[in-house]
């Protein structure tokens, strides 16, 4: 049931250096949503003996204090599990554990897995179709054409601006239609503009989730908050309801606007980190969850992909998941203001961090994305005592 909010996300500041941990914990309370139902058999995480975390980390040749991190990035909640067990759980300003936090990116990988399931069940033939002939666009138009796989590895080809702090790039049209200016999510990607060849280019792009969200709906004739509550809500066990952003058209906001508690988010980097099972029941292909987290072809490799005109350091991309470098097998979903969920399958660790880092976006810098000092404390605390 959608129900009618006052704002909209372009209300709230964005990439303006506003803090925004007052708004990131009651999403469904300030704009428009759909709410997915806890599981009628929730299945609260076991919690062994709490580990206390590092007390530094190593980044950029220095030792830095974990305690400043955390309140520098504005750290609403930190869950580490190991082995599917709690080990430490701290919430901090806005957070706590009943609290859904905006996921802003992680939704990526949340609807790689329902694409993936989808393909399983028959609604979609194969990835290697073209999406535009489940999603309606416009002739010649980006989509036009271009298989779903390249759609789901951010290589379609299509024209897209990310910087967070340019008001007149793709980005901040696509969230000004989250609230049906220019037209719906629908209109935007039907009519986005192609670039490059698709599977040359990874080019991170929040209209390719955007579509692949039309594409669920589309394919499976159901709203992606149904799906998701049906194939992942109610089978992962979670504990609390969860809440889709929607456009005033009723399309979930599938680039960016999944709201999930701390302990819920984790749900699908354990689920991934066991190869699809969980408690012995094959929910997402074993085949798809490695197809996802694999270097495919060499524009994905770390440091090919393209944020915001820049190479993502230290990085490559797979189905809507990015990717480690290095041999431990490290994968993580990352959203905008440091949403993490990370996984290293040699310590056999999920952890969650969620955010509202009120620098983020400001420039096109490290120093205020801190993605790559977020993943060097994660390898941190999921690393120590190995």
């Amino acid at each position: 049931m959608t129900v009618q909010k006052r704002m909209t996300l372009a209300d709230l500041g964005l990439f303006t250096g506003a803090p925004q941990h007052e708004h990131f914990c009651r999403m469904k309370d300030l704009l428009d949503t759909r709410e997915m139902a806890p599981s009628a058999k929730p299945y609260p995480w076991p919690r062994g003996e709490m580990t206390p975390l590092p007390e530094t980390y190593d980044f950029d040749g220095a030792s830095r204090p974990t305690k400043e991190f955390l309140a520098g990035t504005d750290t609403a909640a930190l869950l580490v599990l190991v082995d599917g067990v709690i080990r430490h759980e701290s919430y901090f300003l806005t957070g706590g554990p009943d609290v859904q936090w905006l996921s802003a990116s992680v939704a990526k990988s949340f609807v790689s897995a329902l694409v993936g399931i989808a393909v399983e069940e028959g609604h979609i033939t194969s990835i290697d179709e073209p999406i535009s002939s489940y999603v309606p666009v416009q002739p010649g138009s980006a989509y036009d054409g271009v298989s779903i796989k390249d759609v789901l590895q951010m290589s379609s080809g299509a024209r897209w601006n990310e910087d967070y702090n340019d008001p007149a790039s793709d980005i901040f049209q696509l969230n000004a239609a989250t609230a049906g200016i220019g037209g719906t999510l629908d209109d935007f990607v039907a009519r986005m503009v192609r670039e490059s060849g698709p599977g040359t280019v990874c080019r991170y792009n929040s209209g390719e989730t955007q579509i692949l969200g039309a594409l669920l709906a589309r394919a499976t004739n159901r709203s992606v908050a149904d799906y998701m509550s049906e194939k992942l809500c109610e089978p992962l066990g979670m504990t609390s309801a969860g809440y889709w952003l929607v456009d005033p058209a009723g399309r979930e906001v599938t680039f960016a606007g999944l709201n999930l508690t701390a302990r819920d988010f984790a749900r699908l980097g354990e689920l991934y980190r066991n190869e699809g099972v969980w408690q012995g029941r094959q929910i997402v292909p074993a085949q798809w969850v490695r197809d996802s987290i694999t270097v495919t072809a060499p524009h994905l490799r770390p440091g090919r992909p393209l944020v915001g005109g820049q190479q993502a350091d230290g990085v490559g991309y797979g189905y809507q998941w990015w990717l480690m470098a290095g041999d431990r097998g490290e994968f993580s979903a990352v959203g905008v203001y440091n949403q993490f969920i990370y996984v290293d399958p040699v310590s056999r660790t999920t952890i969650v961090k969620l955010s509202a880092s009120r620098e983020y976006g400001t420039s096109l810098d490290e120093a205020t994305s801190g993605e790559l000092e977020t993943i060097a404390f994660l390898r941190a605390i999921a690393q120590q005592g190995h």
